[in-house]
């Protein structure tokens, strides 16, 4: 699978389109049927990869750990932060058959791991990138180890400052990995547009000089392509299947129809950026003929009479000599006679 996977450098190459993520996340919400259903609506969706969580709570939180305020608000402030997080384990046992589905799909499976051991695992079993979430870039013993492994790093940057973004690339590059993409990311949910401040996506890229991309937390679609048309290698967005269900990220995530509708968006966007050369296309050829306009004689012309400004015109269509040759002509003699109306072409001028 790491074939399919193409990242490419800043700004974005016409021949490597942007790498989209459906981020399943834990909105399979511990079902491993719901979780299947997911990798079916992110295949349907067109999206490149659906990404997963991998963690077991022990290692991921104590039990007195606080809530989020989005997760108190999506969960109520009656459970903790470690029994949520127990609630939205994906057993093990599962993952070789959600990555099969994936395979029979022809979509990337990914998953992020939380703690080393859930690094080896997902190793284990064949992944090809791993994504690193926003609340492990201060995780350097972490990030060394996922970096030995020698596979593609997305990671992401949210709450995170250029300095910390810096010790961690330094830390992946120390063990041995070049192979990484920066996520620009605000870790909010959902995250509001006044906040996200695109252009950081470019700050890193000058920074680091890595492929970059952004990881959205946004309600809608409209921020996403937005990143891809400032040249984002990655997209990454959380998506369920209802956004009203129980759990702490679907109110935060596209439901299918939108998430087929910003796969749809981003490359409709790729296809427009173009190659940034000044031509006209094939398809304009019809219209520039209707459009522009040719000289004409403005009155009947008699031959070797000497053209001035009063007997030439511009009208449609632009079939014959352009309105920019008009100076030219000025001066020059009529080779014949040239009834009114007619097109000046360089046959008649001597």
């Amino acid at each position: 699978m790491v074939d399919e996977i193409h990242f490419l450098k800043f700004p974005r190459k016409l021949s490597s389109p942007c790498f989209i993520i459906a981020e399943a996340g834990v909105n399979h919400n511990g079902n491993i049927d719901l979780a299947h259903k997911l990798i079916d609506a992110a295949i349907q969706a067109r999206a490149d990869a659906v990404k997963f969580q991998t963690f077991k709570a022990e290692k991921l939180a104590s039990k007195d750990a606080p809530s989020a305020q989005y997760q108190i608000d999506n969960m109520g402030p009656q459970l903790s932060q470690f029994e949520m997080l127990k609630r939205l384990e994906l057993p093990i046992s599962a993952y070789p058959d959600l990555i099969s589905h994936c395979h029979q799909g022809g979509i990337v499976f990914m998953s992020s791991p939380f703690d080393e051991d859930s690094a080896d695992f997902l190793a284990g079993l064949g992944m090809p990138v791993f994504k690193i979430p926003s609340g492990e870039i201060t995780n350097l013993p972490y990030l060394a180890h996922i970096a030995s492994k020698q596979k593609p790093m997305i990671v992401s940057t949210g709450m995170s400052n250029l300095g910390e973004v810096q010790t961690a690339v330094e830390t992946i590059e120390g063990a041995g990995n070049s192979d990484i993409v920066l996520l620009h990311c605000v870790s909010n949910y959902p995250a509001n547009p006044a906040d996200v401040n695109l252009r950081a996506m470019h700050t890193l890229q000058a920074a680091f000089g890595v492929p970059v991309g952004f990881s959205d937390h946004t309600l809608g679609i409209e921020i996403p392509i937005a990143a891809a048309a400032l040249g984002a290698c990655v997209i990454e967005k959380h998506f369920t299947l209802d956004c009203s269900m129980e759990g702490p990220d679907h109110k935060a995530s596209l439901n299918p129809g939108g998430l087929a509708a910003m796969v749809a968006g981003i490359h409709k966007v790729e296809a427009a950026l173009g190659t940034g050369r000044k031509i006209p296309t094939i398809n304009e050829k019809s219209t520039a003929i209707a459009a522009r306009k040719s000289l004409i004689a403005a009155c009947d012309i008699p031959a070797g009479t000497e053209f001035t400004q009063a007997m030439l015109a511009a009208r449609r269509p632009g079939t014959g000599l352009p309105p920019s040759m008009h100076a030219l002509i000025l001066g020059r003699k009529a080779r014949r006679p040239i009834a009114s109306g007619a097109q000046i072409d360089l046959g008649m001028i001597e």
